[in-house]
């Protein structure tokens, strides 16, 4: 019997978040600074041009021409307890996971914008709207769930705003977004080899009786040595591609010192190509057994396709200005993060059958509120807190490529006016994750027909806190 179904879990596909994101899902969450400095409370204050991510119609109220470029540092920390992970045929896996999260990530973001009359203004805004980085090792008790992925985007959104009169403003921008993934999983090779022996050894003595033959039996007893000792193969699939979409807003100015905003951001459907290597040949020390695991496997290198829709945003959001120092602010996002079911990763043009992972994700939304304090003429100062729900429903559908959870943000900020044209904008944000427990069990096993995976359960305990550093530069003229 043919070794037909060696697995792959291209894990979370390219979904994943995890430790590298701010906000809930896969989203990045800070993309400005001034906006950290509130916890991102700030949708209708428009204070600079950065307001073109948070609501367009905000260009509005921005004079002459404007800059501001800076970034993010994100620092995360975290760590995994297993509490019983397995193989497909139930022997235990072991290995822990340290240092899978990076020291520090750094996500710039850079906006202008130009006010051509008293109704229109345009701008452009450049961001990391999505991010991860992990890399758990290829001997940690969830490797055939995920050993490492690397996900980048990145987005140029050209936008415009007009003002109808004193009271209502209106914004329109254009998302063009790059997005490239790559992703790692072991391969269990030692549990099919073990199950095929017991259910199917006809294959594997067939191979070492050819051995026997033609090199000696010395040769196949090497060989049935290597491969009952035989260990992980791995797999290795990445994939980019360019996706297109819109985001709206609308501000309705009260009076001078309160404002309303909405704003929506829409979907953005990928498909992401790329290519899949399959390699056996650290499997063992022979290569007769290699070549004859990756042969019965049926895998081969192929291209790899994945589909994926970002969900859209909506946002609602206020500004009230107190008096001459205070100014209070909130905002409520809701995700549409439900668009996010099942993940199929294909394999182009094999008859190989797709890796499904479950995800079931629900639909979330984030609160946030801030204050400004202006502390004197040229230093402004920021703080405010959010709840970020997860749109993950249960520790089953948890992966360990997203082991995302409800998380608090607690931010501070300030805003350095250096002189009439140039400014500084610092924020440190802190967020405490809600403890994530994993029960993942992958239902295709690399014995089960039509698709793909190593039917592994993966089964611990996350840990996770983040810190972030923000810094940017602001510029008129």
């Amino acid at each position: 019997m043919k070794i037909k179904y060696l697995p792959l879990i291209v894990a979370a596909a390219l979904a994943g978040m995890s430790t590298t994101a701010q906000a809930s899902g896969y989203r990045f969450g800070s993309q400005s600074v001034s906006g950290q400095g509130t916890a991102d409370a700030n949708g209708a204050e428009a204070s600079d041009a950065s307001t073109i991510f948070y609501n367009p119609a905000g260009l509005s109220r921005l004079d002459g021409t404007q800059i501001v470029g800076g970034g993010t540092l994100v620092l995360p920390h975290s760590s995994f307890q297993d509490t019983g992970s397995t193989t497909f045929t139930g022997r235990p896996t072991t290995g822990a996971a340290k240092d899978y999260a990076p020291d520090a990530v750094f996500a710039p973001a850079v906006y202008a914008s130009k006010k051509i009359n008293d109704q229109w203004t345009i701008g452009a805004g450049l961001f990391v709207p999505y991010g991860a980085k992990l890399d758990y090792g290829n001997q940690w008790s969830g490797r055939y769930a995920i050993t490492n992925i690397k996900l980048e985007a990145i987005a140029l959104n050209p936008s415009v705003a007009f003002k109808l009169d004193e009271h209502h403003s209106f914004g329109f921008g254009i998302t063009a977004e790059y997005m490239k993934a790559e992703l790692g999983q072991a391969v269990d090779v030692p549990g099919t080899v073990a199950f095929l022996n017991s259910h199917a050894p006809a294959a594997a003595q067939a191979f070492l009786g050819n051995i026997a033959q033609t090199q000696g039996l010395a040769a196949a007893q090497a060989a049935g040595l290597a491969l009952k000792n035989a260990g992980d193969g791995h797999a290795e699939m990445d994939g980019h591609d360019w996706g297109f979409g819109f985001n709206l807003g609308y501000l309705y100015q009260l009076n001078e010192g309160t404002r309303f905003g909405i704003s929506y951001r829409s979907s953005i459907s990928h498909k992401l190509k790329g290519s899949t290597i399959w390699d056996f040949s650290q499997v063992s020390n022979n290569a007769a057994v290699n070549g004859f695991i990756s042969s019965a496997s049926g895998k081969v290198n192929s291209q790899a396709l994945v589909e994926v829709r970002t969900p859209e945003t909506l946002s609602v959001n206020a500004f009230h200005q107190l008096d001459a120092k205070w100014a209070l602010m909130g905002d409520v996002t809701w995700s549409r993060t439900s668009r996010l079911q099942n993940l199929d990763i294909q394999f182009p043009p094999t008859g190989e059958g797709a890796e499904r992972i479950r995800q079931n994700w629900k639909d979330t939304y984030r609160i946030s509120l801030g204050t400004n304090y202006k502390y004197s003429d040229s230093l402004m100062l920021r703080a405010g807190i959010a709840h970020d729900q997860a749109p993950v429903q249960n520790d089953e559908l948890r992966h360990p490529a997203l082991p995302d959870s409800d998380r608090m943000q607690y931010s501070i900020g300030a805003n350095w006016k250096i002189n009439d044209k140039s400014s500084l904008d610092l924020a440190y944000s802190f967020l405490d994750f809600k403890d994530a427990g994993v029960n993942y069990t992958n239902n295709c096993s690399p014995v089960t027909p039509g698709c793909t995976g190593n039917g592994e359960t993966t089964k611990g305990l996350f840990k996770t806190r983040m810190q972030l550093l923000g810094v940017a530069y602001n510029y008129k003229f």
